[in-house]
């Protein structure tokens, strides 16, 4: 299979102190690649310290200020790199203004790296990190029909729903393909599940922090997710290192390990981590749902994905190491 280059060059990382990017780093850096990652604040060393502590950080690694939504705020991180991994995405807030928090950042966020990305030169490959939420937020699915990388959630179901992180991890991705198709810019797109895994900042993230209430025994929370395909979150970062380094990659490539109804996997922690009070029952609050995923487009890549219980087991010691659990 084609490869890039076997001499590992410059990277940028959006994003660079979130859950999944920090990962990404890691890997990136350990597989020998120079990583600019931007950050909101680079000053912030009580935030990006488990940044610095990584392999490599100090010979190879670079933080850059850059915000979503200005223009041209990106210029200087992505200059002179070959690859662009977009895993920065703004989060929603219950209770405010989805347009304002959430829909118009992922988009001109997206378009305004996207513009960034065109004055590089070096530039041979953009890989935007989206979700498997922009796949499966459908009302007309074929249980006996896997979802693949052809599916697209429903804007008129997402905003029924106020699923405000699927539509606009959706439109983000779409605006992508298109500024792609009329700057004819090499674009992959990864679309995660529910990240689960060892957590590198010592903050969790919304999903991290809701595996430890349900740990805990919270079952509000995790009642919103329903059916959901779980991955861990170094197969996340696997993926999105092969589908860069792999020249004919080409398109959406999904990435989730399992699919399970959230009382199905609460069953299956409550047996192999029976001194935690796991809920039995949630709230269905969208009713029957019934949807696998087909990754059999980044398994024909060779790519192998780790279970559920490694993906939890290395949740869980991270929550320990870190002091969220007693």
């Amino acid at each position: 299979m084609e490869k890039f280059s076997a001499t590992k060059g410059k990277v940028c990382v959006t994003g660079a102190a979130g859950f999944v990017a920090s990962w990404l780093i890691r890997r990136l850096l350990e597989s020998g690649y120079y990583v600019t990652g931007t950050v909101r604040d680079p000053g912030d060393g009580k935030k990006l310290a488990h940044l610095w502590e990584l392999e490599g950080a100090r010979e190879r690694l670079r933080l850059v200020k850059a915000d979503l939504m200005e223009d041209g705020s990106f210029d200087n991180a992505v200059m002179g790199c070959e690859g662009v991994f977009h895993t920065a995405s703004p989060v929603y807030v219950a209770g405010s203004d989805p347009k304002v928090e959430i829909l118009d950042p992922a988009i001109t966020g997206t378009l305004n790296l996207l513009r960034s990305c065109k004055k590089n030169p070096f530039l041979k490959r953009v890989v935007l990190t989206s979700s498997s939420s922009t796949v499966r937020t459908r009302d007309d699915i074929d249980p006996n029909l896997p979802l693949d990388e052809t599916s697209w959630s429903s804007v008129e179901l997402c905003e029924k729903l106020q699923l405000w992180y699927a539509l606009a991890k959706m439109l983000a991705e779409k605006a992508a393909w298109e500024f792609a198709r009329e700057n004819n810019m090499d674009l992959v797109t990864v679309l995660p599940s529910f990240v689960v895994g060892p957590s590198l900042p010592r903050q969790l993230c919304f999903t991290a922090s809701h595996v430890l209430g349900l740990l805990k025994g919270e079952a509000e929370r995790f009642s919103w997710y329903g059916r959901m395909g779980y991955v861990h979150i170094d197969d996340v970062a696997r993926c999105h290192i092969l589908v860069y380094e792999t020249g004919s990659a080409r398109g959406r490539y999904l990435c989730s390990s399992t699919v399970l109804d959230n009382h199905e996997l609460a069953a299956l922690l409550a047996k192999r981590y029976p001194f935690f009070p796991i809920p039995a029952r949630f709230e269905a609050h969208y009713g029957k749902q019934d949807y696998k995923f087909d990754t059999s487009k980044l398994q024909y890549m060779g790519f192998k994905f780790k279970g559920i219980e490694e993906m939890f087991d290395d949740c869980i010691q991270s929550l320990y190491t870190q002091g969220h659990l007693p």
